[in-house]
Formats: structure tokens, C-alpha cells, sequence
């Protein structure tokens, strides 16, 4: 009995236990049919499981009635209940997760992010139009690692400049290039006379609405960007415009934007008078510059205590602007289409400067067929600036910012009709407002055309065409000066624009087993023409007409540029298993405006990367990793047309002290140009390295993205370089430039908070550049602002002069002695850095954005002015002072008593240098969208007031001027760093409602 009793124990336990636990087989495959390797398959609340095999095969052992979970990165996690059938064939879903976020890279191609072997960052329209910029290019400051944009003025209108990883020419464009859905597009400066109005021009990509963009997606590297060709080596700024909707019905959107502004101002003593030595001058029968007379508190005109006055106040006004847009989208099953309108009203600083823009786009999208689809698009914008002369010029700001708290600018005209003014030399800030002026008028046109063609599955066809088309009409008008001594002038200048882009493709992406493959085959045509036709007429002999005819002295120049391109283009994208990407690019280009000889060159990239969380089993912890490297070698044709050619100039005869250019006698006259042609140039080269890390956190909650790299360029074009005079010519053009950047982009984001009625989603992103001149020229070290050595763009000038013990040499006249031509500032930052913050709570939303930037040297040239006039807040202290440093002629300690005006206006160039540290805290935005319910019964579906403060704080410690991020000359390689009587930068406020139809 005890022996039975004992062996169906046994019995029931065995068969308990083979219940318990049976074999589970099967296959993990993707929606098309491949294998999953590395699929983690484990029993639901339990610790052990498995992964599948390079076939997607598994085996396990797992009870009746339990349950298997399956996951792989980038697919949808999925249970399957254990009923005892085996083998199982198990199908998983792609995740719709930020791992498939698929972006626009070169040419237009789309890409999952995830399989991309190089750097880019993507700008989403909220964020562009959350600026309330005007200019495109200021939208993206401080968003980008990598990328620095300077704005030149705070003038509407103004131009701004965008470098990616740094300048690399030494003389030619360093800015990147801008691309319109597929389209290079021109954002030269223009809006400018040559003779007319000092300071900063336009850059063209203002002509872009910012209300047209779906999003902006930058191309940093040279991997990146050399499909696009020499045009692409500096970085791409790849623009994709809004679409509409299909199968829905129109919708119409409505916004509406106010803001107002005041100057942000440089800092300025208001305490001692006009006057020079302690001494009154009142302007009137006694005139000077200088803010070196008595205090105020004890100064008395006419018998009366003084009064200050504050020059700025009575000048600058409320800046304003008015933004309203209108845009229309919808569709049915076979084509959709978005239009739009905007108009923009642009009120600067200055009076009567101002900036208005009407913009119409129009974008409709169908499919022919069941194989083709087409796309036709036009963007038309017409602008209209005025403006006054900027920096150290006739302009009023070279007068208003150093002008004396004792001056009484009113009434502008004295007894005898002519212009009051405090001092010599210069207008009346007053008086120009009536008589200088330059205007702009620019109409654009941006026609794209797309056609594509997909007769299978696999295979795509693609024919681009577009242009880029501009008439601009400016107008420079200056009023016969006596203050000054000019005759009075009006230069006419028109510019016509041209360009033409065609590119035709062939794409095809193939599946075989684990490997997926795709292949672009190219040719890209591009045309450029520009003609400019300026007409001069000198001393103007009546007032107020402003017509060519009324000058004693006409003369007219006129130039016409053509340029041709013809490139082929390749790339390969070979992916492994999801895991090993391999991306190979090629380019063979040919340029007109290289030597005959070598007009035509090669170049191309290889890149890959490596997702190293295919091989890891799925973590809550690090959700997606990827390491990425990459080489290229891309050419640049870094010059205009007929630089390989000497060309004939208009000739000048000499009459006394001054040159009258021909024609003379009805006789003209052309020499050849003093620069020489160089026939044998060719492209200036680009060499790129590239590796980078990127990472997901937390179910892909945190996104880290960190890359370095180092770039050269070598045979870089130089113009205008100095030869000698006993070839006949005094400059030529040369390939020898050797330029290096080398620098780390960190990007880290994601969502802090995610709740059901809250969330804070935050960015962070950070450049560190530092770049070296190599080589200018054999025999020469310098060039303008470039120094072998040294970083691109330093300054150099006179500074003080130290022994070797480094103490101050002193003369014996008490003064510091000066030594000439030394570095003294350095434009390049040490790092940048973004912090964009987004909250949302309910139907509120609050956001800021924070922009800095750490060192950076900025030449100030309203400070120059300022100490030499004793209106800067340095020269408040007015005692004499002994300066301590020690007398050259004996070695002796120095003990001779100066004034302080003798101090200050014996400084050299580098007291005006001062370090352009910032923190700024750009935009702050606070928001609310109208509940749908509250809009039932209405015509909207959607409604939301915005209120947006920008440039609300400021913090630069060591700039006396309004904001070190100015440059004041435009967006010129030469002109970086230099601060200089520009319209001041504006705090403002915007007013912004939205409403949908």
C-alpha cells in the first residue's frame, strides 16, 4: 500500500510538472516579412527569457495559460498567451516613436532620423514664429549647435549673418547656404549704394515669410551638406514650406501680431557739460565735440541752472511693428493646396526708418494618375525700406550717442535758416531726417516646380526646377551740406536678379534579406546672372528735387555676372539589420568661374554608424544608442565671375586735388584694373572628420546628441592679395589658404514633466569652436584681420606698452606709452550655448528662451568716441591722477600728475576692446488656447492670445555699449566684432492673436 501511495505521488507530480512547463518555438519577423534578430521573448512577471536568433527563431520553456512578452527597439511591444501551439510566427509593428522621426536632408530626400550618419537639428515652426522676428535668420539664434547668428542693427530691415563650424574662407562667403524646398536660394546683402548710406544692408532671406514654414532643418557637416555641391561647403539651412491637408476641408487661420520697443542704450555719464579743460563751450558762437566742461549741478546758462538733456530720448522713438497673416489650407483624396498672405509693418528706432514686406505664397500639390504626383509652388514678396546712414559716417547716431546732456537740439534751424548744430564737421541729427534717406524696393519671386514619377514600388523619378528671381530699386538721396561740405548727391541703383536651378533624380530603395539599400543618382544644372546699373548725380543744384538730372556732375557704372554650374551626384545608404548603416556620397562638379583646366572636380563623403542598442536587451533605462563617423573632402568655387581675367575700369584724370573719372570730352577712357586676373585658379578644398554619440533615455523621454569634429580647408582662394608693384599691378587672386576648425555640439532634450494636464519639455544646447589661420600666402603672414597663427578675425592695433616685468611704460610727460600693430581682441566665442524651456498647463502655455555666449571680443567704437569726448560712464571721475607705471627715460616709478581729459584721450585702440560675454534672455512668451468648448456655436475652431517680451534682460558685464551681438557694417567677413553707431537693439513687447475658421 505505502509503495502505490508513493508512486502515484510521484506520478502526479511528474504530470503536474509537464503542465507546468512545455517547449514554446517560434519565428519574430517585420511587417515585411525579415527576421527580427535580438528580440528580447520572456514570460510575463517573470526574470528569465531569451533572445531571438539571426533568423528571428527562439525556443523556451513556459507553462500553459501563461503569457510571452515580446519587444525590440523600434517596434511595438506584444503579449502572446501560451495555448501549447508551437511553432509560433510572430509579427511586430514599427513604434511610431521619435526613433522613426523622419527629417529632410540634402536635395530634399526624406530619412528616419535614426538611420542618419551625420549632424542636424531641426527647427519646428512654433518655435520659429515664437521669435516674432522679422528676418528669418534672426528666428534662429541660439537654436542650433553649431551655428551663430549676428544681427548687424537693430534697424528694421536690418541684416543678420549665420555662420555653421565657423569661417573657412579667408576672403570669400563663409555663411550657409539656404535652400527653399529643394532650391538654393541668394541671402547676399543687399539694399545698399556704394557712396551712399554707411552701416548694414538687407540680407535676402528676409524676403521669406516665416509664416510659410513647416520647419527648418540644418545640415552642419561637410557628409551632410556635399550632395548640394561647392555651394553646400559652408553648411546648409534646408527650409521646408507648409503643405496642405488632404481629404479635409478648408481651413482658414488668421493671426494678428503688435509689439512695441524701446532702445536698449550704451551706458553714459550725464554728469559734466559741453566744453573742454573744465570750460563751458555753448555751442552756439563756441563749438566742440568734447563733454569736458564744468558739472551740471553747477552750471548756469543764461542766468538759469542747466538742463540735462537726454539726446537719445528727444531722437529715437517707440519702435513698432504690425504683423497680420491669412492662410487658407485643405484638400480632397487627389490633391491638396495652402495659400497665404502676410503684411508686415516694420517701425524702427529712427524716425522715418522703416521696413514693410507684403509676402503671397501659394503651394498646390496633386496626383496624376496612380504614378505620378507633381507639386507647384510661388513665393512672392515685395519690400519697402528706408533708412539713415549707420556708424562712423554723416549718419545721426554718430552724433546723438556722444552728444552733450547740455545741448539743446531745439529748434533745429537758427535765425538765419541754416542747421543748429553743437559742434563742426557734422549735420544735425535733426536736419538729416529731412535731408538724407535711402530706400529700397524689392520684388522676389521663388517658383518651384516638382514632378515625380513611381512606376513601381521601389523606383522614383524626380524632376525639380525653380528660380529665384529679384528686382531691387534702391535710392540714396543726401541734401547739399554746408555743415559738412558736400554738394548734396542722388545715386539710383538698380539690381536684377536671376537664378535657375534644375535637378533631375533617380531614386531606389531595394530589400534583400537583412540588408536595405538606398540609391540617388543625379544632375544638377545652375544658372546665376546678376546685372547692377547704379547712376551718380554729384552736387545737386536743387533742393528737394530728387532727380538724376539735378546734379552739376553725372556719371553712371553699370556691371552684368554670369555664372555656370553642371554637377552629377550620387549616394548610397546601405543598412544592415537595422544595427550597421553605410552612407557613400559623390559629387563631380564644374564651375565658370574656374581655370579652363580645372573647372571640373570631384569630391564626396563616406560615413556610418553603428546602433549598438540592436545588440543590448531593451532597457527602460537607455532606449536607442547610436555612434557615428564620417570623412569628406568637398570643393568650393569661393569667388564671382571674371576673377581670371584682367578687366578694363573706367579711367580718372587728375584735375588739382581731386580725380574726375571719364568720360571727358565725350571721349571715354578705360585702364586695365590695378588687381590682375589669375587664370589658373581653382577650387579652394574642404576637408571634414566627424564622430558623434546620440542616445534616448526613458522610453526616448531624454534625447543626447554630442559630436566633434575637425575641418581644413587647403588651397583656399585669397583675393586682393598684395604683389609687387613692378609687375604692373599692385593685387591678384591665389589658391594657398589654409584655414582650421576643430569643435564639439552637444544637444540634450526632453520632456522633464509629462503629466494628463501638465508637462515642461526643456533643450539645451551647447558649441564649443576653436579655428587657426595656417597659411595665407609663402612670405605673407598677415591679410586685413588674418594673421598666421592666430584665429580668424582677430584685432589687432596700438595698446599699451609693458616692460618684461609687465609693468605700465609711462613717458615723461606722465602719459602710458603705446606699442603698435599687436593682437589685441579676438571676435571668435569661447562657447554657446540655448536653453529653450516650453511649460504647458491646461489650456496655458509658458516659455522662455535663454541665449548665451561666453567671451568674444567686440570692438567698440561708440566707447572710442565716448572716452575721447568724455561721454562714456569711464570717464565720470574727473580728478587728476598719477598713472602708475614706470618712466621709459629712467626706469624710475612715475610720479607726474595728469589731467583725467589727458588720460582718456591719449588711449590707444584696445581700450575700446572689450570682452562680449552675454546672457540674454531672448523671448518669453505666455499663452492661452480658448477651450473648443467655449467656441461651440461660433465660427472658430480655435482661438489663442499670446503675449511675447524678447530681449527683456540683458547681462554683459564688461561691454559698455546696448548689446555686444551687433555688427554694425553688415553680415562681411571683415566687419565681425565691430560695434559702431548702429541703431540700438529693441526690448519689446508682442501682442499676438490667433484665430482658425
Amino acid at each position: 500500500m505505502y509503495r502505490l501511495l508513493l508512486c502515484s505521488f510521484f506520478f502526479c507530480a511528474t504530470l503536474a510538472h509537464g503542465q507546468d512547463t512545455v517547449p514554446v518555438s517560434g519565428t519574430i519577423k517585420d511587417s515585411t516579412g525579415q527576421p527580427v534578430a535580438g528580440a528580447s521573448i520572456h514570460v510575463k512577471n517573470k526574470t528569465n527569457g531569451v533572445n531571438s536568433g539571426e533568423d528571428g527563431s527562439f525556443r523556451l520553456q513556459a507553462a500553459n495559460g501563461s503569457t510571452l512578452v515580446i519587444s525590440a527597439v523600434g517596434y511595438a511591444t506584444q503579449e502572446v498567451a501560451v495555448t501549447g501551439a508551437t511553432p509560433l510566427l510572430l509579427v511586430l509593428k514599427r513604434q511610431a516613436a521619435q526613433l522613426e522621426e523622419v527629417v529632410v536632408t540634402a536635395l530634399g530626400v526624406k530619412r528616419a532620423k535614426r538611420n542618419l550618419t551625420y549632424s542636424t537639428q531641426e527647427v519646428k515652426s512654433d518655435e520659429i514664429l515664437a521669435t516674432k522676428e522679422a528676418n528669418l535668420v534672426n528666428t534662429l539664434a541660439g537654436k542650433v549647435s553649431g551655428m551663430q547668428v549676428t544681427s548687424s542693427s537693430g534697424a528694421a530691415g536690418a541684416s543678420s549673418r549665420v555662420v555653421i563650424r565657423g569661417n573657412i574662407s579667408a576672403t570669400g562667403n563663409n555663411q550657409a547656404l539656404f535652400v527653399v524646398d529643394g532650391i538654393p536660394i541668394n541671402n547676399d546683402e543687399t539694399s545698399n549704394i556704394g557712396g551712399g548710406a554707411a552701416g548694414a544692408g538687407s540680407n535676402r532671406a528676409i524676403d521669406i515669410d516665416p509664416n510659410t514654414i513647416d520647419n527648418v532643418n540644418v545640415l552642419k557637416g561637410a557628409a551632410a551638406t556635399a550632395l548640394y555641391g561647392s555651394a553646400g561647403a559652408n553648411g546648409v539651412i534646408l527650409i521646408t514650406t507648409k503643405n496642405g491637408t488632404a481629404e479635409k476641408k478648408p481651413v482658414i487661420t488668421f493671426t494678428s501680431d503688435y509689439s512695441v520697443g524701446k532702445a536698449i542704450l550704451p551706458q553714459r555719464q550725464r554728469i559734466w557739460a559741453q566744453g573742454t579743460g573744465g570750460v563751458f563751450y555753448n555751442g552756439e558762437d563756441q563749438k566742440t565735440g568734447q563733454s569736458w566742461g564744468p558739472r551740471m549741478d553747477t552750471l548756469k546758462i543764461n542766468g538759469q541752472p542747466a538742463v540735462t538733456y537726454h539726446p537719445e530720448d528727444l531722437f529715437l522713438r517707440t519702435a513698432k511693428t504690425t504683423q497680420n497673416a491669412l492662410s487658407v489650407n485643405g484638400g480632397n483624396s487627389n490633391s491638396s493646396y495652402f495659400l497665404s498672405y502676410s503684411y508686415l509693418n516694420q517701425q524702427g528706432l529712427q524716425p522715418k526708418n522703416e521696413f514693410k514686406r507684403h509676402s503671397i505664397f501659394a503651394k498646390y500639390s496633386a496626383k496624376i494618375g496612380k504614378h505620378f504626383n507633381s507639386t507647384f509652388q510661388l513665393a512672392y514678396s515685395n519690400s519697402n525700406q528706408n533708412r539713415l546712414p549707420e556708424g562712423a559716417s554723416n549718419g545721426p547716431l554718430f552724433v546723438i550717442l556722444v552728444q552733450p546732456v547740455s545741448w539743446n537740439p531745439y529748434p533745429v534751424l537758427a535765425s538765419n535758416g541754416t542747421p543748429r548744430m553743437y559742434r563742426l564737421g557734422r549735420n544735425s541729427p535733426l536736419w538729416s531726417l529731412d535731408n538724407i534717406n535711402n530706400n529700397s524696393r524689392v520684388n522676389r519671386f521663388l517658383p518651384v516646380m516638382t514632378l515625380n514619377y513611381t512606376p513601381t514600388s521601389w523606383l522614383t523619378v524626380t524632376e525639380r526646377v525653380g528660380a529665384d528671381i529679384f528686382m531691387e530699386q534702391d535710392k540714396y538721396v543726401e541734401q547739399a551740406s554746408p555743415a559738412i561740405g558736400l554738394p548734396g548727391q542722388v545715386r539710383d541703383q538698380t539690381i536684377l536678379f536671376r537664378q535657375f536651378n534644375h535637378d533631375f533624380m533617380v531614386s531606389a530603395n531595394k530589400q534583400a534579406g537583412r540588408f536595405n539599400m538606398d540609391v540617388l543618382l543625379g544632375n544638377n544644372i545652375y544658372s546665376s546672372y546678376s546685372q547692377n546699373i547704379q547712376l551718380i548725380a554729384n552736387g545737386v543744384v536743387i533742393p528737394g528735387y530728387n532727380n538724376q538730372s539735378t546734379g552739376a556732375k553725372l556719371s553712371s557704372t553699370e556691371g552684368n555676372y554670369l555664372q555656370r554650374k553642371v554637377g552629377f551626384y550620387a549616394q548610397a545608404n546601405i543598412d544592415y539589420n537595422r544595427m550597421f548603416i553605410l552612407s557613400l556620397t559623390g559629387r563631380y562638379d564644374g564651375s565658370s568661374v574656374l581655370s579652363k583646366t580645372k573647372s571640373f572636380y570631384p569630391y564626396g563623403s563616406a560615413a556610418g554608424s553603428f546602433i549598438f542598442t540592436q545588440l543590448m536587451q531593451p532597457s527602460r533605462i537607455l532606449s536607442f544608442g547610436k555612434v557615428r563617423l564620417s570623412y569628406a573632402l568637398v570643393g568650393n568655387d569661393g569667388i564671382p565671375p571674371y576673377y581670371l581675367n584682367t578687366p578694363f575700369v573706367r579711367a580718372e584724370r587728375a584735375t588739382g586735388l581731386s580725380a574726375n573719372p571719364f568720360p571727358y570730352n565725350d571721349r571715354p577712357g578705360f585702364l586695365q584694373a590695378t588687381t590682375v586676373g589669375n587664370p589658373n585658379l581653382q577650387n579652394e578644398t574642404l576637408r571634414e572628420y566627424e564622430g558623434g554619440v546620440e542616445a534616448r533615455f526613458f522610453n526616448n523621454r531624454i534625447t543626447f546628441e554630442g559630436s566633434y569634429f575637425y575641418r581644413k580647408s587647403f588651397n583656399g582662394i585669397i583675393s586682393d592679395v598684395p604683389i609687387s608693384n613692378a609687375t604692373g599691378y599692385s593685387a591678384t587672386t591665389i589658391n594657398s589658404a589654409e584655414i582650421e576648425n576643430r569643435g564639439i555640439e552637444i544637444v540634450l532634450s526632453g520632456s522633464a514633466i509629462k503629466t494628463k494636464n501638465f508637462s515642461w519639455d526643456a533643450t539645451l544646447n551647447f558649441t564649443r569652436i576653436r579655428n587657426k589661420v595656417l597659411k595665407i600666402q609663402d612670405g605673407v603672414n598677415e591679410l586685413g584681420r588674418l594673421t598666421v597663427g592666430q584665429p580668424y578675425n582677430i584685432f589687432k592695433g596700438q595698446a599699451d606698452k609693458y616692460n618684461a616685468q609687465g609693468q605700465l611704460m609711462i613717458d615723461d610727460n606722465g602719459l602710458p606709452l603705446r606699442t603698435d600693430n599687436v593682437i589685441i581682441g579676438d571676435v571668435n566665442p569661447d562657447w554657446l550655448a540655448g536653453f529653450n524651456n516650453n511649460f504647458q498647463y491646461k489650456q496655458f502655455n509658458l516659455s522662455f528662451f535663454v541665449d548665451m555666449k561666453k567671451g568674444g571680443d567686440v570692438q567698440n567704437d561708440v566707447e572710442g568716441a565716448a572716452i575721447f569726448n568724455g561721454t562714456s560712464i569711464h570717464t565720470v571721475n574727473r580728478d587728476n591722477m598719477v598713472v602708475q607705471g614706470i618712466r621709459e627715460s629712467d626706469g624710475q616709478a612715475n610720479k607726474t600728475s595728469i589731467t583725467a581729459q589727458q588720460y582718456w584721450q591719449s588711449r590707444p585702440l584696445s581700450a575700446t576692446i572689450q570682452d562680449g560675454t552675454f546672457i540674454k534672455l531672448r523671448t518669453v512668451s505666455i499663452g492661452y488656447n480658448v477651450k473648443s468648448s467655449v467656441l461651440a456655436g461660433t465660427p472658430f475652431k480655435g482661438a489663442s492670445l499670446i503675449v511675447t517680451g524678447r530681449n527683456l534682460w540683458i547681462h554683459s558685464p564688461n561691454f559698455t555699449g546696448g548689446d555686444p551681438e551687433a555688427s554694425s557694417y553688415g553680415s562681411g567677413n571683415s566687419t565681425q566684432g565691430v560695434y559702431a553707431f548702429s541703431t540700438p537693439t529693441t526690448r519689446a513687447f508682442n501682442f499676438s492673436l490667433k484665430l482658425t475658421f
